[in-house]
Formats: C-alpha cells, sequence, structure tokens
C-alpha cells in the first residue's frame, strides 16, 4: 500500500498541491478520518507485536495506540455536525503518537504518516480551523521527531519520503502562516538530514529528498515580498538558535549511527558546532522571536544555514599539496541550487532586511568568489548563474562584490589563467555574455566601475577579452571564438539600439583640470539623475586617465611621480601630507611595495603621510585582527624591524582612537597588534615547525593592557581567527592573486560600506560614445577575423550585424574614420578587388555566401550611412568598377541619378536645356554591353565562331543568384541620392571618382579601362548634375578631371566624348539656376576649343547643337563678355566646319537676330562672328548674305544703346558707354569693310551697300569728327584702294562684276562724305579729307585694267563730283579765296577737278556768277573755312 502511494504522489512531484472547489461537509471528513483509524489498526494488527494481543487470554490489556484510535472512533461521528468547532488536535492525537513512538514499525509509522498527509492535503486544516496553530506545531514536532523501526530498507526509505511530504505539505498549507521561526527551521533542518542519508540510499530517495528541499526553499522565500521593509532583524551578531538541527531527533531516531559520504559529514558536523555556539550566546530576546510567526529570523537562519554548506571547501582544504578547487562537487551544488532558488523568489526584497543583505554581501559572495575558480564547470555554471541574479536584483548594493566577481574570476578564467580548462573558459565566457545580454550591464559597468578610481576597468577589461577571444588560434572556428562574436555583437548592438533614446551629450568634462581638487572628495549630487552623474562620470573618467599615468611614473620613480601628479592638478602644488596620504589610499594600481617603503621611511614629511594614511580607514565597531587585516591589505609591510615599529605604531594610534574596546592604551593596541603579526608568521610560514599553542599566545600577552590582563575569551577569539585565516603580509598587486583570501575579502567588503552609490541607468545613451571609441577599433579587427574564418552561416550573419550596428555608431557619433575603417575592412570579403575577378568569377560568386553578405553589407552601408564615409568611397567605388567591367551593374546607373531632373516640371528654358541632343555620329570603338539582362544574355549567348559550352543548371542558379545579390544592393541609389550628402563626404565621393577615372588613363588605354573612365565619368557627371545647389563643392575637380580627358586625348573615343558632351550637359542644367556661376561655367567650355584638331573635327556638329540648347535656353543668363566670348568662339569655329556650320549660323542667327540677345558685352564678338560666316565659302551664298545683314541690322542696337546713354547715372559714365558704342560702331563698319573685297560678286556688292547704310544710317548716333576722320580712312579710302588691286587680280570674265563693286564703293564714298559734310568741314583736317577724296576720284578716271579704262567709271566720277561740288558751294564751303603766299583750298580744289574733269568749274560756277563771289569775298577779306584749311605750303601735294 505504502509503495502504491509512494509511486502515485511522490514519483507525480510532491509539490504538486490539488486545488479542490468545495470544502468537505462534516460527515465526509469523519468518514474520512475513520477510515484512515481503519488503515492504521489494519496495519497494526497484522504486525506480530501488536497482534499477539489479539491471540492472548482477555486479561491482556490493549496498547494505548490503539485504545487511543478506538477511542477517536467513538466521537468523531459525533463531531460531524459541528465539526469546524472540534480542536484538530483531538483526532489528530493518535495518529502524531504513533509516528513519534519508537515502538512502531515502519509499515506502522508510514500509514500513519500518510493519514496526516491527507488531511493537510485536503485542506481541513485552513487559517480559520480552531486551534489550528498548535495544531501544526504538533504535526511539525511529532513528524521531525519521528520514531520506528527498521525491519527492511525499502519500507524504511517509503517513511522517510512520507516525511518529506508531510513536512512539505504542512508548509504549502493555508494555515501555514502560523508556524513560528523555530518550526520552520526544524522543517528544514529534517529535510536536509534525510537528503543526507539518502546519499546512501536508493537514487529514487535521493531525487525526492532533494527535490522536496528545494520546494521547502522556494516555498518559504516566496513568502519574502509580503514581509515588507522591516528593519528590526536581529541585531549583527546575535543570530538566534533554534538550530536548524535542535534536538537532533531525526538522526538519532532514524537509522542509527549513519555513517555519511563525502562532504557531507563534514559540513553538517560545521553547521552543528556553528549552531551550537550560537546557541549559548542566544538572548532570551533572540528566542522569543523564534517563536513568532515565521518570517526574517527563519529565512536569515535557512539561508546561513545554506551558505554554510558552501564551507565545506575550506574544511577540505587541507595540506600543501591537496587542491582547493578539486573536491566532490555534489554538497555545493545542491546548496549553490537551494541558494539560487531563494534568490530567484526573494530578489530584490533580499535588500530590504539587512541581515539577509549582510550574508549575501560578506559570507555568500565570498563563497561565491571561491566556488568561481573551481575546476567544475558545473559548479561555475551555477554560480555565474546565481551571480546574474544577484545583479539583476541587488546589483545597487553589491557593487564592489560584482566588480570583483567579473574581474577576479570571469575575466580570469575566460583568459585562461588559474589553469583553467577550456570548459571553464567556455563557461566563464557564456557567463560574460550573459551579462553584455542585460540591457544596462555595460553602462553601468562603466559608469560604476571603470569611471571610478577605485575600482578596474571593467568594461575596458570585457571589451578586450572578448575582441582578443574572438581570433582564432587555427581554423576552423572554435566555440570560444563564436561566443566572444556573439558578446561582441551583444555590446555593439546594445549600444545600437539605444541610439535614439537619449544620444545627447550631457556635459563632457574638460580635458584640462583648471585648478587643484582633492579628486577623492569629488562627489556627485544627485547618482540617480543622470543630469548630475553623466557629467560627474566623464569628469571622473578624465581624472582617472590623467591619474592612471600619474600612477605609472610613480611606480617607476614616486618623486617624479608625484611631480608629474602636481603638473597635471591632481595633487596640489605645495605638497601636504594629506594629500599624498589620500593618493596612496584611493588610488588602484600602485606599487604596494613602493607605498610600504615609503611609508615606513623615518623622513618626517613620510612619517607625517603615514599617520595622515593611517587616519583614513574607519575602524569604529572593528575587532583589532580586522581592522589589521584591513590595514595591511593596502600595502606590503617592510621587512626592516624599525620600519614595522613606525607602521605599527600608526595603525595602533588611529585603531585605539577610533575603536578603544577594552584596550586600555594605545600601547596596548601596539603591542597586541605586534603579537599578531608574530602569530601569522608562526602559524602560516611552513618553515616553522613548532607552531605557536593557544596558551602560549594567551601567555605571551600577559599584563600588556596597561599592567592588565586582557580578557581570555577576547584572546582566543584572536588566536583562531589568525589561525584560521592569515594576513596575507604580501598583498596582491591590482589583485592578481590566484585566490581571492578571507583577508582580501573582509578588505573589499569594509571597502564597499565605503564606496560611492552604485549608480543606476534606466535608459538612455548618455556613455556610449566613450565606450564605443573604447570598443569600435578592436570589434572590428575581431569580427572581421572571425568573418574570415567562419564558415557557418549562422556565424556569418551575427558578423553582418555586428558590422551594421557599428557602422550605424559610427554614424551617430560622427566618428568617420571608425567607418571608414569598417568598409576598408568589409570591401576585402567581397572578393570584388581581387586582382583576378573577371566573368568567370560570377559563377564562384553566386554560391560564395560570405562575399554575398559582404557586398550586401558594404553597399547598405553606403546607402545608410553615406554622409559619415569619407577616404572609403575609394573602396566601395572599386567594388563598383569590378562589377561594371564583367557587366553586373544595371545599364542606367548613371544616369538614374538625374532622371528626376529630367523629368523635373521646371520652366520652358530647363525643358529646351534638357533636350537630348542627338548622338554623335562617330566612329568609336564599340563597347560591351551592360545591365542585369544584358550581361545575363551575353552569358547565355553562344559565339558564332567558337561554340561556347550550354551552361548547367547549376551555373545558371550561381549566376541569378549573383544577379539577385546585386540588384539587393540598390547601388544606383547611392548616387541618386548623394544630393542629400553631407558636403564633406560629397566631396571624398567626388575625389574618389576622380581617382577612379585616372586610374585607368595612366596604364595601357585597353578597351576595358576606357570602359572603366567612361564610367566614372558617367557618374560624375550625374553626380554633378545632382548637386547643382552645390555645384562649388565639387567644380574644382569635375573640371579638372574633365581637362585632363580634353587635353590628353589626340583621337576620338568615347572618353573625350562623354568628357565633352558631359561638360555641355552640365553647362545647360546649371546656367538657369546658377547665375552667379554663370562665367566659371561658360569658361569651362573653354575646353571644347583646346580639343586636339581630330577630336574637335567628329564631334564638332554635336558639339555645335549642344551650344545652340545651351543658348537658346540661357542667353538671357549669359551677361558678361567672358562668358560671350567663350560661346561665340565655339560658333565662329563652325563657320567653315561643313556638318556644324549651320547650326552655328543658327545659334549666331537666334542671338543677333533684331538685337534679341545681342548687348555690348556681345556685340564686337558677334559682328566678328558673322563676318566669319559671312567670308565663309561653306554652305550657300545665301548664308554670307544672311550674315551680312545681321551685321548691318546690329547698327539699330546701338542706336537704342545710344539714346539709353542719356539715362545713364552720372556723366562719367555715360561718357564711357558713348565711347563704348562708338567703338562697336567702327568694328562693325571695318568688319564689313573686310567682306566688302570678298571674291563672290554678290558677297562684296551686298556688304558695300550695307556698309554704305551703316555708315549713313546712324543719325541716332552722334559721332564725332575725329572718328569720321579715323572712318575714312580706315574703312573708305582703305576699301577704294583695295578693290583695284582685287581687280587686277581677277579674271577678264570677272572684271565686269569687280567694275560694279567699284562703282558701288564711289558712290558710297561720295554719300558718305555729303552726309558727314558740315561736321567735317569744321575739322581743322577737313581740307586733307577733301584732297583724299579727289585724289581717289582721280585715280579711278585715270585706272585701266588690261590697258582699257572703264567706261562706267569714266562717266560716274564726274557725275559724283560735280555733285559733290555744287552740294559745297551750296554750303559755302567751296568759295573764291585770294590769301597772301601759298594754295588756297579753292585753288588746290579746282587744280584736282581740272585733272579730273577740266570743264565741271564752269559748269558748277558759270564765269559772272564767279566774278560776283570774287569780288564779295574779296572785299570780305577772309575765307569761310576754318584757320588752316586754306593754305597749302608750296612744293607739297595734297593727293
Amino acid at each position: 500500500m505504502t509503495m502504491n502511494l509512494l509511486n502515485q504522489k511522490e514519483v507525480n512531484g510532491l509539490d504538486e498541491q490539488p486545488d479542490y472547489l468545495f470544502k468537505l461537509s462534516g460527515g465526509a471528513v469523519a468518514c474520512m478520518v475513520n477510515s484512515e483509524i481503519g488503515a492504521v489498526l489494519a496495519v497494526m494488527r497484522r504486525n506480530v507485536r501488536w497482534g499477539v494481543h489479539y491471540a492472548s487470554d482477555d486479561e491482556q490489556i490493549e496498547h494505548s495506540l490503539i485504545i487511543s484510535f478506538k477511542e477517536l472512533r467513538k466521537k468523531i461521528f459525533a463531531w460531524q455536525k459541528h465539526w469546524h468547532t472540534i480542536d484538530p488536535v483531538l483526532y489528530l492525537q493518535p495518529f502524531l503518537d504513533v509516528i513519534k513512538s519508537d515502538e512502531t514499525g515502519a509499515p506502522i509509522t508510514g500509514v500513519a504518516l500518510s493519514s496526516v498527509y491527507k488531511i493537510l492535503n485536503l485542506q481541513i486544516l485552513d487559517s480559520k480551523t480552531v486551534n489550528v496553530d498548535n495544531a501544526l506545531h504538533l504535526i511539525v514536532d511529532a513528524v521531525t521527531s519521528c520514531r520506528f523501526e527498521v525491519t527492511d530498507p525499502a519500507s524504511e526509505e517509503v517513511v522517510l519520503m512520507k516525511i518529506l511530504q508531510v513536512l512539505l505539505a504542512c508548509m504549502k498549507n493555508k494555515a501555514s502562516v502560523s508556524l513560528n521561526n523555530h518550526h520552520v527551521c526544524s522543517i528544514v533542518n529534517t529535510c536536509f538530514r534525510i537528503v543526507h542519508q539518502a546519499s546512501s540510499k536508493s537514487e529514487l530517495l535521493q531525487r525526492i529528498s532533494r527535490h522536496t528541499m528545494h520546494e521547502l526553499v522556494r516555498c518559504i522565500f516566496s513568502h519574502l515580498p509580503d514581509l515588507g521593509d522591516e528593519r528590526h532583524d536581529l541585531d549583527h551578531g546575535n543570530r538566534p538558535s533554534p538550530n536548524i538541527e535542535d534536538d537532533g531527533t531525526v538522526q538519532n531516531h532514524t537509522l542509527e549511527e549513519k555513517q555519511y559520504v563525502d562532504g557531507y559529514a563534514s559540513a553538517d558536523s560545521d553547521i552543528s558546532k556553528n549552531e551550537n555556539a550560537h546557541g549559548k550566546d542566544s538572548t532570551s530576546s533572540a528566542e522569543s522571536l523564534m517563536m513568532d510567526p515565521y518570517g526574517v529570523p527563519a529565512m536569515v537562519e535557512i539561508f546561513h544555514f545554506l551558505c554554510s554548506l558552501l564551507n565545506v571547501m575550506e574544511n577540505i582544504e587541507v595540506g600543501p599539496r591537496s587542491n582547493p578547487i578539486a573536491y566532490h562537487e555534489d554538497v555545493p551544488l545542491f546548496a549553490l541550487g537551494l541558494i539560487n532558488s531563494a534568490i530567484e523568489l526573494g530578489g530584490a526584497y533580499f535588500g530590504n532586511h539587512p541581515k539577509l543583505l549582510a550574508l549575501i554581501q560578506e559570507e555568500l559572495f565570498y563563497n561565491l568568489m571561491q566556488f568561481g575558480l573551481s575546476m567544475s564547470p558545473l559548479i561555475l555554471s551555477t554560480v555565474c548563474s546565481i551571480v546574474l541574479n544577484l545583479y539583476h536584483h541587488l546589483r545597487t548594493k553589491l557593487k564592489l562584490q560584482l566588480e570583483a566577481f567579473i574581474s577576479n574570476v570571469l575575466l580570469r578564467i575566460a583568459q585562461s589563467k588559474y589553469g583553467a580548462s577550456y570548459q571553464q573558459q567556455e563557461v566563464a565566457m557564456e557567463a560574460l555574455i550573459d551579462f553584455c545580454r542585460q540591457p544596462m550591464f555595460v553602462i553601468e559597468s562603466y559608469a560604476n566601475y571603470d569611471c571610478d578610481i577605485s575600482c578596474s576597468n571593467v568594461f575596458e577589461g570585457l571589451a578586450n577579452l572578448l575582441s582578443r577571444s574572438a581570433f582564432p588560434v587555427n581554423s576552423p572556428l572554435s566555440a570560444m571564438n563564436t561566443l566572444a562574436l556573439d558578446g561582441l555583437t551583444a555590446l555593439v548592438q546594445g549600444m545600437a539600439e539605444r541610439i535614439g533614446h537619449d544620444s545627447s551629450s550631457l556635459g563632457e568634462a574638460s580635458l584640462e583640470l583648471e585648478e587643484y581638487k582633492p579628486f577623492w572628495t569629488v562627489r556627485c549630487h544627485d547618482y540617480s539623475e543622470p543630469l548630475h552623474w553623466v557629467p560627474f562620470v566623464h569628469n571622473m573618467k578624465n581624472i582617472k586617465k590623467k591619474l592612471m599615468i600619474g600612477v605609472d611614473h610613480f611606480n617607476r620613480d614616486p618623486k617624479k611621480g608625484l611631480e608629474f601628479l602636481q603638473g597635471l592638478n591632481l595633487l596640489p602644488d605645495n605638497l601636504d601630507p594629506r594629500s599624498v596620504a589620500c593618493f596612496f589610499r584611493y588610488t588602484t594600481g600602485l606599487d604596494k611595495n613602493i607605498i610600504g617603503d615609503f611609508l615606513g621611511s623615518h623622513d618626517e614629511f613620510c612619517v607625517q603621510v603615514l599617520h595622515e594614511f593611517a587616519r583614513t580607514f574607519d575602524f569604529r565597531d572593528m575587532n583589532l585582527d580586522t581592522a589589521l587585516r584591513i590595514f595591511l591589505d593596502t600595502f606590503r609591510l617592510p621587512g626592516e624591524s624599525q620600519k614595522i615599529q613606525r607602521v605599527l605604531e600608526a595603525f595602533a594610534e588611529s585603531y585605539f582612537e577610533q575603536a578603544p574596546n577594552i584596550l586600555a592604551n594605545k600601547d596596548a593596541a601596539l603591542l597586541l597588534s605586534y603579537s599578531l603579526i608574530l602569530l601569522n608568521t608562526d602559524q602560516h610560514n611552513a618553515q616553522v615547525k613548532k607552531k605557536m599553542s593557544e596558551e602560549d599566545f594567551i601567555r605571551n600577552n600577559r599584563k600588556i593592557n596597561g599592567g592588565d590582563d586582557l580578557p581570555r575569551d577576547f584572546l582566543t577569539e584572536l588566536y583562531h581567527s589568525i589561525c584560521e585565516n592569515e594576513i596575507r603580509m604580501v598583498p596582491d598587486q591590482g589583485g592578481a592573486g590566484a585566490v581571492l583570501t578571507r583577508s582580501h575579502w573582509i578588505g573589499l567588503t569594509h571597502k564597499a560600506k565605503q564606496t560611492s552609490p552604485f549608480i543606476v541607468s534606466e535608459s538612455g545613451s548618455h556613455l556610449d560614445f566613450d565606450m564605443f571609441t573604447i570598443l569600435s577599433g578592436p570589434a572590428i579587427a575581431a569580427i572581421s577575423v572571425v568573418f574570415d574564418h567562419a564558415e557557418q552561416e549562422d556565424v556569418l550573419q551575427s558578423c553582418i550585424d555586428g558590422f551594421l550596428a557599428i557602422a550605424k555608431l559610427s554614424a551617430s557619433y560622427n566618428l568617420n574614420e571608425v567607418l571608414d575603417d569598417l568598409i576598408v575592412s568589409l570591401c576585402k570579403f567581397t572578393t570584388l578587388l581581387h586582382p583576378s575577378f573577371d566573368e568567370n568569377s560570377i559563377l564562384y560568386f553566386g554560391d560564395d555566401t560570405k562575399a554575398k553578405m559582404a557586398t550586401v553589407a558594404v553597399f547598405t552601408i553606403a546607402n545608410r550611412y553615406s554622409d559619415h564615409i569619407r577616404l572609403s568611397w575609394r573602396n566601395i567605388l572599386d567594388c563598383i568598377l569590378s562589377l561594371q567591367k564583367i557587366g553586373l551593374l544595371p545599364a542606367r546607373l548613371a544616369s538614374d541619378a538625374t532622371d528626376e531632373l529630367e523629368s523635373s516640371p521646371d520652366n520652358d528654358q530647363v525643358k529646351i536645356s534638357a533636350t537630348p541632343s542627338p548622338a554623335p555620329q562617330v566612329t568609336v570603338p564599340s563597347r560591351k554591353s551592360s545591365g542585369l539582362m544584358g550581361r545575363f544574355s551575353l552569358l547565355l549567348s553562344l559565339d558564332a565562331e567558337e561554340p561556347a559550352p550550354q551552361p548547367s543548371e547549376e551555373e545558371l542558379a550561381a549566376r541569378q543568384r549573383t544577379l539577385q545579390t546585386i540588384q539587393n544592393c540598390h547601388i544606383d541609389t547611392i548616387f541618386a541620392e548623394s544630393k542629400f550628402l553631407q558636403a564633406e563626404s560629397l566631396s571624398q565621393l567626388v575625389r574618389a571618382l576622380v581617382v577612379a577615372a585616372r586610374r585607368p588613363l595612366k596604364g595601357n588605354n585597353s578597351l576595358e579601362d576606357e570602359d572603366t573612365a567612361v564610367f566614372c565619368l558617367e557618374l560624375l557627371i550625374a553626380i554633378t548634375l545632382n548637386n547643382r545647389d552645390r555645384i562649388m563643392l565639387l567644380w574644382q575637380n569635375v573640371y579638372e578631371h574633365i581637362a585632363s580627358v580634353v587635353q590628353s586625348t589626340v583621337m576620338p573615343c568615347a572618353l573625350v566624348e562623354k568628357a565633352v558632351f558631359g561638360l555641355l550637359r552640365i553647362c545647360q542644367r546649371l546656367l538657369p539656376y546658377k547665375e552667379n556661376l554663370t562665367d566659371e561655367l561658360l569658361k569651362s567650355l573653354q575646353l571644347v576649343l583646346k580639343l586636339d584638331a581630330r577630336v574637335a573635327d567628329a564631334y564638332c556638329e554635336p558639339i555645335t547643337q549642344e551650344v545652340m540648347h545651351l543658348v537658346k535656353a540661357n542667353a538671357m543668363q549669359i551677361r558678361s563678355h567672358m562668358g560671350w566670348r567663350t560661346i561665340i568662339s565655339l560658333l565662329s569655329i563652325t563657320a567653315r566646319h561643313p556638318e556644324a556650320s549651320e547650326s552655328g549660323f543658327e545659334t549666331l542667327s537666334y542671338i543677333m537676330s533684331d538685337g534679341a540677345h545681342l548687348s555690348p558685352a556681345n556685340y564686337v564678338l558677334c559682328v566678328n562672328a558673322a563676318r566669319q560666316f559671312a567670308e565663309s565659302r561653306v554652305g550657300h551664298v545665301d548664308r554670307s548674305v544672311k550674315s551680312l545683314d545681321l551685321m548691318a541690322g546690329s547698327v539699330v542696337c546701338l542706336v537704342t544703346w545710344f539714346h539709353q546713354t542719356k539715362e545713364a547715372a552720372g556723366e562719367e559714365a555715360a561718357v564711357k558707354m558713348s565711347q563704348d558704342i562708338l567703338e562697336m560702331w567702327m568694328r562693325l563698319v571695318q568688319s564689313l569693310r573686310k567682306v566688302c573685297v570678298d571674291h563672290r560678286e554678290e558677297v562684296r556688292n551686298h556688304a558695300i551697300v550695307l556698309l554704305q547704310r551703316c555708315l549713313t544710317g546712324v543719325e541716332g548716333i552722334h559721332i564725332p569728327t575725329d572718328l569720321w576722320l579715323q572712318c575714312f580712312d580706315l574703312v573708305i579710302f582703305t576699301l577704294l584702294d583695295e578693290l583695284p588691286e582685287l581687280a587686277q587680280q581677277q579674271s577678264p570674265k570677272d572684271y565686269r562684276s569687280m567694275e560694279g563693286s567699284m562703282i558701288f564703293s564711289l558712290k558710297l564714298l561720295s554719300k558718305t562724305y555729303l552726309q558727314t559734310l558740315n561736321d567735317l568741314s569744321q575739322s581743322t583736317s577737313f581740307c586733307q579729307l577733301w584732297l583724299k577724296v579727289l585724289g581717289c576720284m582721280e585715280k579711278y578716271m585715270k585706272m585701266r585694267f588690261r590697258g582699257k579704262r572703264s567706261e562706267k567709271i569714266h562717266e560716274l566720277v564726274p557725275e559724283l563730283l560735280k555733285n559733290t561740288l555744287l552740294v559745297m558751294k551750296t554750303s559755302g564751303i567751296l568759295v573764291p579765296s585770294d590769301p597772301v603766299g601759298g594754295d588756297s583750298f579753292w585753288q588746290l580744289t579746282w587744280l584736282h577737278v581740272k585733272n579730273i574733269a577740266p570743264s565741271l568749274q564752269l559748269e558748277v560756277f558759270p564765269s559772272e556768277e564767279l566774278e560776283k563771289l570774287q569780288e564779295k569775298h574779296g572785299k570780305a577779306g577772309c575765307s569761310p573755312l576754318p584757320d588752316g584749311n586754306g593754305i597749302v605750303p608750296p612744293n607739297e601735294t595734297t593727293a
């Protein structure tokens, strides 16, 4: 029966409690109790001992146990109607008596236990039951003192399991709150005893007993949150003695004299000893607390008991050769599991109870440190789980303990120190990564440790460890490498996720300390408010960095080190003992040997420092040995007796001032300190064979307390303390010892009470920038190495995730160099930069997961964080060019960047400029097809001459995967979105493009290299067009590159084509928007003029068409002379080009027609260009005629501008404008004069006619006399001189045409002279001009062509001369005169006229009229001409 019950309950789990939905009625309870009575009696009767009473005669009296059951049977049914009023003790007592009886056997005891369990399990007892507290107390007392006879091992195990069952049911019963602290401790003690006994019994009992222990601990500590913040816990050091093992009943009354195995016996005996000691010292108040309903006192006892189980390690630590961490792991694992359960359920509420918290801070954590160095990976893993729980719940109360564990255990084991095995390293690394995955662990560790001058750099150590551990020693990767990778990615991803929460810097600390301030006194105003603690930790980190440099100097030379610290304002200029003492006391990393020598020195200043140093310790309420341990832990005690004397005197003085206790004076403290030092050496020096006994120690210290003896108990306690825990006379240098000793731990717990509060970071990324600067470089290197060696896709993906997180952080914190380093590293893994990457590599690339992932990552970063990319644009472009060379890029990659501009609804002018020009028909080598489908088709196509094998399905799939990868990169977006790039990044991108484009130009100009250069140039132009608002940022680099292409190319090719037309396109696009850059842009077009003749000839027509589009769209924007000079120069070149002249003339006509776009800035340029088109014989004569018309029509503009001079602001400006207009008019007529000697009659004659029109049709312009005289000399007379010379060169048949031209020119002379006669007659040079006119006419009268004279000219000249003379006569210019001495104007005129036509004088001046005029003028005695015109010196000719 008992085994069946066991199978049903125990195996299924003792913690399962049925949740009954109804309350049993009184009758049902009575029946149930009755059945349990029957069960017990039945088993008892079956037993020989109990059955003999029924087999004997009637005189035999029944046993009292049977009688009590029978009496109960009589009553229970009478109680059924008012069962809730019945004291449960009445129906429980018979069962409890059986359990306690030592006469009953295991089967009977087992059934009685089952009956009690049933009553508890059915919740017949609850908090409302009468006298329930007494009933539960009796149950616990009975079960914990259970007695029975053992008949066989199986029945014994059944009883033990039932005991566990009942005790757990008591704790889980709703009425368990009425149990007192004493009973709860007894329950735990009893269960633990059974755990001990189970170690030699069946596996089932072992498992169930341990499981029950766990359930008990969970049940008890789950009650901790309900207890609130109780500050009235027991006084420290007066732990009460319910003595978890109170009376030893279970051990004494179960299997007798059990010999426990492994570590249990020693652990148990140690517990008993400690508890008995506590029991002797217990106070009545403490005992009364143990009788209260269970709460903190019971939990303190239980938790202390669990911690004491871990002391087994110390008990096993015997002999110099014993391994302190090589012991059976069963006991500590069990204890650690129980402790973990308690912490999981109690959580942060442990911090509300000082006794519990003190146990964790001191005893528990010390043991965790020791077990952390266990050779067992399983123990280390459990310890790490506990520490992680403690961090989560109680980190604010465990600042230094957590630092010690992470620094001295996890980081060192992970670095394979202490001879740790690979499994231990792995466990430690996993634990560290678990910490890294805590949301705020990284920030808090950096703020609390790395920025605290008295703590080690935990974050920095962690970052270095993870980075180093990720590097694989041998390929392939080990589990440690991937674990370290996980840690690194957890760190950077955690930082990346915090970006945006609060990435603003809350007050960075100044790098220079302006004045001295004791760094050990710096405190934060509010450690809970980021506005206060963030600037504080920044400042402390800055101090710590400088302090560590000073420490390094001090360790090498103390004197120079102190001077260096003074220079950093970390020590005062005038050193005082207090500041030096505090420097020694609160600074980590100092050489403790040097400190000891300094403090022990006889120098007066050093002695003062020593005494100040001793006063920095807080020895209040501290035992002498504890104080001495803490004091000597901070430096190495010197070896010389005098130095030891001085040091201990300072210590004794400070200790006596703060904690005199039972010491009479400081001398007593000094002598006792000496004695403790000697005892420590005696007990722990292997060379001392005969050890000092307790009696010897007490005898040595007689009469030292002011002539009296110290209390024996006091000395005994000191003796055992020193014997059990050595005072380490040679302290760690920075905690580098193998195992943290108890002495060191005492110092650490003392320091923990004085350390600054733990800073809790709820959210935000206030310190992430500082941490990332530490982590970024090593992380990139480590992840890169792992990525290089990794093969598994999940590891590769982890690396990529880490890379992307680093990229995000670099961009967010503007760490552009870090981002560049990252991209450079990633580009190496794309395989695109490998020299052998070619078309055949497509197949390998498609199957190379690592290369594909790296490629996508590179371009993902380039798209997301392009603003922060600098020098690594070159690497990105190299990858792009590799893809371009084998045709894997989209066909419109470069043009995609300007599609938006192409389709933008801008004004009409822009639309015109954006009209695509016809592609130049130039014979250049064809380039390879590009684009995804084009390349794919090319790969699948078969060469007609040399058939290629049909690709397999695997090859096709690999190619398709490659193409898909490239599509996922979105490379085109990089350039399309370049208009949003930050200025510096954009500049670097352009520079990188220029460098990449020039690279092929330096080597052999293969077709592939030319394609690369063209591709880069296309991208360069596209980016330029996309960034029209920032053109000056790019223009210099773009222009210089295009110039280098133009000037270095001697034959037509695609590159120079792209350069020239790209430049024109840039100008077309930007001119409408950038008026301030018009001149700069147009000046760049002068590059076209520098093209090699062969290149220029090949592209002349399309260039001209582009220029036409540019002018038509932007003529209004071109205002400067320099800009127009460039445009007109380009047009002038086309005048003699067969294909380009039409477009050139059309453009010039657009500018000059009706003066639409003529201006003073371009007038002369346009006139000269029109003259060139007029003189050009390319094209029909009509074009020359139209060109002349454009020239002549421009006079209207001159007239208009001349009228506008009156509106000019200022007389000076008006004069300047007038002079400029006259100069332009002069240039116009001179240009026309040049065309007047054209060999084509129609052009020549039309030019002469238009010249006459320009000379005679300028009434609106006031032309000065001097300019007219200049015009006659340079234009008219020159023309008249050139025409006869030209006629002499003509053939006889062409002479007639020349004769007509000369007739036109003579008429031009006559009309111009007559029109300007009035103005010219006032000039002092008028006579000379007139004589030149007569000379020309005389010349033409005498002219012969092949011995014949021209009849038409012979008839025309007298007629023109007569008309001229009549006009001069009418104007009063030509009148008779009779000057004294010399020839008069009148005489000279007729002298020349007679040579031309002798009869003209009589025709103009008849005889009678001449006489009257002579008489009239003779009387007047003056000449109508101004002075200087009348007399020509004798012997000089004028013609």
